[in-house]
C-alpha cells in the first residue's frame, strides 16, 4: 500500500503511536505529521504529493478539526481526500456535528493498533468509517 498520509496531532504520545504504527510497523513511505495547526493551509498545500488520507486532531490549536476541515474542503486538490476526525471524546453529539462537518468517518482515541491497519483499508476503499468505542 503507498499512500500518503497526513496527521495533525498535538499530543505527543498520540503522534508516536501513529508514527510506529504508519511508518514502522505499515512501512508507509509517505506520512506527514504535524504537531499544531499554526499556518495549516500553506504547510499542507506544501505537501507533495498531496494527502490521499487525512487524519484530524478535532481538539488541536490554533484551528480545530472542524477549522482545518472547513480550510481542505474549500481548497484545490483535496475533494478526493479522505478525511477523518480523531477524537478522545466522542460523545454522541459530537459524532452528529462530526458527520454534519462533512467528515468522512471518526476514529476513536487510543487508536487500537490492532484493528488500525484494516480501518486505513477500508478508508482508502472509500467506506466511512465510524469506529467510535464509548
Amino acid at each position: 500500500m503507498s499512500i500518503h498520509i497526513l496527521y495533525v496531532e498535538d499530543d505527543s504520545k498520540s503522534r508516536r503511536v501513529m508514527q510506529l504504527l504508519l511508518i514502522n510497523r505499515m512501512k508507509l513511505p509517505h506520512v506527514t505529521i504535524l504537531e499544531d495547526s499554526q499556518d495549516f493551509l500553506e504547510r499542507v498545500l506544501s505537501i507533495d504529493p498531496p494527502p490521499e488520507v487525512i487524519f484530524l486532531d478535532i481538539h488541536v490549536t490554533p484551528l480545530d478539526g472542524f477549522e482545518m476541515l472547513r480550510l481542505l474542503r474549500a481548497s484545490k486538490g483535496f475533494d478526493q481526500s479522505k478525511i477523518v476526525a480523531l477524537t478522545a471524546s466522542v460523545m454522541s453529539e459530537e459524532v452528529v456535528k462530526l458527520r454534519e462537518a462533512g467528515f468522512d468517518g471518526c476514529l476513536s482515541k487510543p487508536i487500537d493498533s490492532d484493528i488500525f491497519p484494516q480501518l486505513l483499508e477500508r478508508i482508502m476503499q472509500g467506506e466511512q468509517v465510524w469506529a467510535i468505542i464509548q
